[in-house]
């Protein structure tokens, strides 16, 4: 049965969790957003002998679960901070998804904006910057929104690597006070809570894009 009082006391732990969740959602998905920036830049640079190690690497991560990334990056980087290795993991491994994000975007530049930048002889740096990605990264705006949705959600992962986000101290709470119930109950109610109004928030703005 539910017990007040252990949800009382369980609030301000799985709050404190979520702490911990947000810190490593922001600052996970501002990796993912500049390496998978990057990956995709890379992969139509026209250099082969990098675009296709890179191409190839990205695969591999897409193709591997994030958990298995964690538990081989706390074996291989010992050292790390916990936190900090769950960021960069989580992020590399968003980074190969924003990548084809990135690349549908640029695909969808219209292709007589390339010409119009070619017949003004612009410099291929400026064409990317001032023509291309502003124009790709608007198109791709609701999907980033919902990866970082999905990233959020994926944050539990990051406690087999002993980060203390949220479901962590709500497992934590639970075994030490037998209120598994309670804190879990609290944990996804606080997963619901931020992640909904963001989801709301993608499809209006995929609906206002589309205008």
């Amino acid at each position: 049965m539910w017990d007040m009082d252990a949800a009382r006391a369980a609030l301000p732990v799985v709050l404190s969790g979520f702490g911990v969740t947000l810190l490593a959602t922001v600052l996970g998905f501002a990796v993912a957003v500049v390496a998978g920036l990057g990956v995709a830049l890379v992969q139509r640079s026209g250099a082969r002998w990098i675009a296709l190690p890179v191409g190839a690497l990205a695969s591999f991560v897409r193709s591997t679960p994030v958990m298995v990334q964690l538990f081989a990056a706390w074996v291989l980087v010992p050292g790390l901070d916990p936190l900090t290795l769950g960021v960069l993991v989580l992020g590399l491994h968003y980074a190969t998804y924003l990548s084809e994000v990135y690349r549908a975007g640029i695909d969808a530049v219209p292709k007589g904006q390339w010409e119009a930048c070619t017949a003004l002889s612009l410099p291929r740096r400026r064409v990317w910057r001032a023509v291309v990605l502003p124009q790709a990264v608007r198109k791709v705006l609701p999907a980033l929104g919902n990866y970082a949705v999905s990233m959020f959600k994926e944050t539990p992962f990051l406690s087999v690597i002993t980060v203390n986000e949220m479901v962590h101290e709500a497992s934590t709470f639970g075994s030490t006070h037998f209120a598994y119930l309670e804190s879990f109950t609290l944990a996804a109610a606080v997963f619901l809570l931020a992640s909904w109004p963001t989801s709301v928030l993608v499809r209006r703005l995929e609906a206002r894009l589309a205008h």
